[in-house]
């Protein structure tokens, strides 16, 4: 039997190795137009859906609606008797406020007004993430709006998880009475390495380097962390505590994974005496230009 010509012989082989080169190339082409997709879970909620109902009768609460450049953002507001200050929350990368609202007795119970946002896409939330720096003037945004009546009271800013990224960009801008960091990444560029360690640093457009930026928070922080954390290893918490130029207490939460966090009793106390022992005033806030 004759071979085949050494020309197409050639032909084929450098078709078969140029293959992976191809795979890769458009493997990072989607994952470059898709980030949004991939990082980003929402669950959209109607325009007319009502949060009446879900809370109990004596927990008053407002729903907001925040105007943003391209959009508008949904937005609830639980207020307290005789109220000793804030809780300016930014939730993570999945579901809405319907879910992530369920835990407001704890909030009462301290005495702490609370305020949730979604973002874009989010519950009620119109528009559609497209930037890192949106995403931080929407919240700058939703912090004009809100915290100027809290003038001369004690307001925390607590991120989890994705959130924990976009409150420590505010805190060092606002300087709160008190940031709390729950869950949180040393960066997602971090993250995306560590899961797809052939993916370029420089094709994230959501690289949120919380490391760079804890050092610049002026105000105390606490970091709670799960050290059975699946998604977000618990050494992401001790390098933040090490960067944080000693402003940082780190609440170890043994047993707790990344979902379950806030069911651990040792996480509810640590968060309460944190907040409790900020009293009943505290430094002047200040609102950032947007």
């Amino acid at each position: 039997m004759q071979s085949a010509p050494e020309p197409r012989r050639r032909s084929w082989l450098r078709s078969l190795l140029a293959a992976p080169v191809v795979l890769y190339g458009a493997a990072l082409a989607a994952i470059g137009l898709k980030q949004e997709d991939l990082l980003f879970h929402p669950e959209p909620l109607p325009a007319d859906f009502s949060f009446t109902g879900l809370y109990p009768p004596e927990q008053d609460f407002e729903e907001l609606r925040i105007p943003v450049d391209g959009a508008e953002l949904s937005a609830l507001l639980f207020r307290q008797p005789a109220s000793r200050g804030l809780v300016f929350y930014l939730h993570g990368n999945a579901g809405n406020l319907v879910g992530w609202t369920r835990n407001i007795a704890f909030y009462r119970h301290l005495g702490f007004d609370l305020f949730m946002l979604d973002y874009r896409g989010f519950g009620k939330s119109t528009g559609r993430i497209s930037s890192e720096a949106q995403l931080h003037a929407d919240v700058r945004a939703a912090w004009a709006r809100v915290t100027p009546a809290y003038a001369g009271k004690p307001v925390v800013i607590l991120g989890r998880s994705l959130g924990s990224g976009l409150a420590t960009q505010l805190a060092a801008e606002v300087t709160p009475a008190l940031l709390i960091l729950v869950t949180p990444y040393t960066s997602v560029e971090r993250l995306a390495t560590e899961q797809f360690p052939l993916v370029p640093a420089a094709l994230l457009k959501y690289p949120l380097r919380t490391d760079r930026l804890i050092g610049t928070v002026k105000s105390p922080i606490l970091i709670a962390h799960g050290d059975a954390d699946e998604l977000i290893p618990f050494e992401h918490a001790r390098q933040l505590v090490a960067a944080s130029d000693g402003r940082a207490t780190l609440l170890r939460v043994e047993g707790a994974r990344h979902a379950d966090i806030h069911e651990f009793p040792a996480y509810l106390e640590g968060l309460s005496q944190r907040i409790m022992a900020l009293g009943n005033t505290g430094k002047s806030i200040s609102v950032p230009p947007h």
